[in-house]
C-alpha cells in the first residue's frame, strides 16, 4: 500500500518528530500556513496536492478541518484520512476537548510564528501605518475576548527563543504570557493507525469529502 502525506507548515518540526520516533518514512507534501487566512485558496492547495499524489492508495491530511477547507476534496483511487478536530492547535494539544478547556487563550507555536501571516505580522503592520499607540487600541478591541497569549510546548523545538518571543508579542497586544504543555501523539496515531472513528475521518476511494462527514459518529 503506497501512502503520502499532506501537512501544514505549520506543524512541521511536530510531525518531522513524530515520523522519526514512528519510523515513519512516507512523502510529505507541504502546504503553506498563511493559506488558512483564506480558506477557498487553502482548500485549492490541498486539491492541487492531492492531485499530484497518483497512484496512492492511502493519503495522511495532517489538517484539522480548517475552516472547512476540507469541504469538496476528493482522493480520487486514494483512502484520505485526517484528524477529526478543528484546526492544528486542538491537533497539538491532543484533543478538541483538551482545547476547549482552555478559555480566553490565543494560542502560538512555534510554526505559527515562522508563518507568512500572522497577528504579529498585521499588528506590525498597522504600527506603522497608523503608530504604536493607535495599533494597540486596535488590537485591544480585536483581542478583547483573550487573557493570555500561550506558547503550545510540543517539545519539538528550542523552548527559550520561542518564549521570548511569544513574551514580547504578549507584552505588546496587553496580554498575559503562559506555556501550556502539548503532545505530537495525535500525530503519531495519525501516521500510524488504527484510526477510530470518533478521533479520525476516513475518506473512501472515490468518495468526496462532504460536510455531514465532519459531524462525529
Amino acid at each position: 500500500m503506497r501512502t503520502e502525506i499532506i501537512a501544514c507548515e505549520t506543524v512541521r518540526q511536530e510531525l518531522l518528530t513524530a515520523a522519526s520516533r514512528c519510523g515513519c518514512s512516507y512523502p510529505i507534501h507541504w502546504i503553506k500556513s498563511g493559506l488558512h487566512n483564506v480558506p477557498a485558496r487553502l482548500h485549492a492547495a490541498l486539491q492541487g496536492a492531492l492531485d499530484t499524489c497518483s497512484g496512492c492508495t492511502r493519503i495522511l491530511l495532517a489538517f484539522g478541518f480548517c475552516g472547512n477547507a476540507v469541504i469538496g476534496l476528493r482522493g480520487g483511487t486514494a483512502e484520505l484520512i485526517l484528524p477529526r478536530i478543528d484546526d492544528c492547535i486542538s491537533l497539538l494539544c491532543g484533543s478538541q476537548e483538551r482545547r476547549a478547556g482552555f478559555r480566553e487563550t490565543y494560542f502560538f507555536t512555534e510554526g505559527w510564528l515562522r508563518g507568512e501571516r500572522t497577528i504579529w505580522n498585521e499588528f506590525q503592520h498597522t504600527v506603522d501605518r497608523y503608530g504604536e499607540e493607535r495599533a494597540k487600541q486596535i488590537f485591544q478591541v480585536m483581542l478583547c475576548h483573550y487573557r493570555y497569549c500561550a506558547l503550545l510546548n510540543t517539545g519539538c523545538f528550542p523552548l527559550e527563543a520561542a518564549a521570548e518571543e511569544v513574551q514580547r508579542i504578549a507584552q505588546a497586544l496587553g496580554l498575559e504570557f503562559k506555556t501550556i504543555e502539548g503532545t505530537i501523539t495525535y500525530l503519531e496515531k495519525l501516521l500510524t493507525g488504527p484510526w477510530d472513528p470518533a478521533s479520525f475521518l476516513v475518506v473512501p476511494p472515490g468518495r468526496t469529502l462532504t460536510s455531514d462527514l465532519l459531524v462525529r459518529p
